[in-house]
């Protein structure tokens, strides 16, 4: 293999290895408001904002139909609701409830506790240079597409 080959197989293992990290942070975040990591993602997509499934599909890197289920399984529980799209009539918007948000407020003392221990750990400049690369991982993956 070439050093290129190497370098993109180290990305992809260290950002399936970083997901996997998060993901357990998450579920554990997550898991004292009666949530799950998923459900904290498609939810927290929506805190700002409503958006149609695609579009908080196209935000968190998730499918479409798992964005789905998942937005179904929060309106069932009455943490989210959909509603009417004005611009797309059939795409409706999904939006936190007053529950979804009072949900979301149980996670933040944990997720802030997190955050000052992990920025305690790198430190403030290189815990943004750590956002900074891969932000910038990210936007080379999406200008090269899906092309293998």
């Amino acid at each position: 293999m070439s050093e290129k080959s190497d370098l993109l197989s180290g990305l992809a293992l260290g950002a399936f290895r970083l997901n996997g990290q998060f993901l357990q942070v998450a579920e554990g975040l997550a898991r004292p408001a009666g949530m799950t990591a998923a459900w904290w993602q498609v939810l927290g997509a929506v805190l700002r904002e409503p958006l149609p499934v695609a579009g908080i599909a196209r935000v968190m890197g998730m499918t479409r139909q798992g964005v789905q289920r998942i937005a179904d399984l929060l309106v069932e529980r009455g943490l989210a609701e959909y509603r009417p799209n004005p611009a797309h009539r059939r795409a409706k918007l999904l939006q936190p409830t007053a529950a979804g948000r009072e949900a979301i407020s149980k996670i933040v003392p944990g997720h802030q506790e997190l955050a000052d221990r992990l920025v305690g750990e790198l430190g403030l400049e290189q815990a943004r240079q750590c956002l900074e690369a891969l932000q910038r991982l990210s936007a080379a993956l999406d200008r090269l597409g899906d092309q293998p």
